[in-house]
């Protein structure tokens, strides 16, 4: 049973990309000419289906992703953004995250960006290498990725997050690592930081880039890497997240907790829980752009399906262990309804492993879990309810701690 409903969130699907990366397996779509009103208007449509299940709730952050969103000139975002706020209830406190990508970036907009309350803004560097930028399909160059940057600051972002890849075709460990030196030079607050992996449906999988790093090299490089970003200050919190103090991804941070987020555009997805009733749903939008905008936003909903116990039980785990400090127990019964004791079988086997550890206050992965990830995550697939054996002495004791 829950006693309240999570935080939640909001995540706005922006779909069209100049250009269609061969590593992207997101629903993005190569497009000349964007639609921008009447995309802005069906997304405020939209929302409109989702309001009855959140009323009376704060939105704690938004992130607008892609797609590349910054093709969204500065005035159909301050659109986006006036429509939201009439809609829905900002915490005073909000995240408001926006993609970027530096060949579309534009002192202009991100002005105007800033000025719509923008107030996070995530640049998709990937690296600063023209070589490596061109074998990945990317439509700028390393001195506008630096420039891009430079024009963040410029107008006013006080809070940027660069993407960077390693394992990249025909990369040394020194070559990753004068990458991601070049982006801590910059001094951002955040930094993702992930390998470069091959998905089935996209480009490089039909035809696969050569001289890709074994998996002997890609672990060189990481370990490397990770030095480098500790080094500076940047705290690993997320299996590819990196921040200074205090300056973590708020909106993916309630990902990784299991909190409700509402998902608005062309295949977008929302978690919302419904404490009076006791489940949890999940919301899928069209996925075409072109269908999405025949609809003008209204009728999106293509499916809704309510989690059953090893659902909510497994996605809680799938998302909160990748947390590398671990995560309070209390959470899973505040974001799952469910008795703690309902992850006694996978803790245990996991515990006898070497891959966690935990008590009445805390479930953390251990140095070797983290490391084996996807293995200690499969110990919670299936997994059901034990019946007579007692994990905690009091969920109400440790939820009021």
């Amino acid at each position: 049973m829950f006693d309240s409903n999570p935080p939640l969130g909001l995540y706005v699907h922006l779909p069209w990309c100049t250009k269609k990366c061969p590593y992207c397996d997101f629903n993005s779509h190569q497009s000349e000419v964007i639609p921008e009103q009447q995309y802005v208007k069906a997304l405020l449509n939209d929302l409109e289906q989702d309001l009855p299940l959140v009323w009376g709730r704060a939105i704690e952050t938004i992130f607008i992703g892609g797609g590349t969103p910054s093709l969204f000139s500065a005035a159909a975002i301050e659109c986006l953004m006036s429509g939201l706020r009439a809609m829905l209830n900002f915490a005073p406190a909000i995240e408001i995250t926006m993609e970027s990508n530096p060949g579309s970036a534009d002192a202009a907009n991100y002005r105007g960006y800033r000025e719509a309350g923008v107030n996070r803004l995530s640049i998709g560097v990937q690296s600063f290498n023209d070589q490596n930028l061109r074998t990945l399909g990317r439509v700028h160059d390393g001195n506008q990725a630096l420039s891009a940057f430079e024009m963040a600051r410029a107008a006013g972002f006080e809070n940027i997050n660069l993407d960077l890849m390693f394992g990249l075709p025909a990369q040394s460990v020194d070559d990753a690592s004068d990458d991601l030196g070049r982006a801590i030079a910059l001094g951002p607050e955040h930094i993702s930081h992930y390998q470069l992996t091959i998905e089935p449906n996209t480009l490089f999988h039909h035809d696969p880039p050569a001289n890709m790093p074994d998996d002997d090299l890609s672990w060189e490089q990481q370990n490397a890497c990770q030095s480098l970003l500790e080094g500076n200050g940047y705290r690993q919190y997320e299996v590819s997240a990196y921040s200074l103090e205090k300056r973590q991804c708020e909106h993916n941070i309630n990902y990784w907790q299991f909190g409700d987020y509402l998902g608005i555009g062309a295949g977008a997805h929302g978690k919302i829980t419904l404490a009076g009733e006791n489940r949890v749903i999940r919301r899928v939008r069209q996925r075409q752009p072109r269908a999405y905008l025949e609809d003008d936003g209204h009728g999106s909903i293509t499916s809704e399906t309510t989690l059953d116990e090893d659902d909510l039980l497994f996605e809680f785990m799938l998302n909160a262990l990748r947390l590398k400090q671990g995560f309070p127990s209390r959470l899973f019964r505040d974001n799952t309804g469910l008795s703690l004791n309902s992850l006694l079988p996978g803790l245990e086997l996991a515990r006898d492993k070497g891959l966690v550890v935990f008590d009445n206050e805390k479930i953390t992965p251990t140095a070797l879990g983290f490391c084996h990830l996807n293995d200690l995550q499969t110990l919670f697939l299936g997994q059901q309810a034990p019946k007579k054996r007692p994990f905690f002495d009091s969920a109400e004791r440790i939820i009021h701690n």
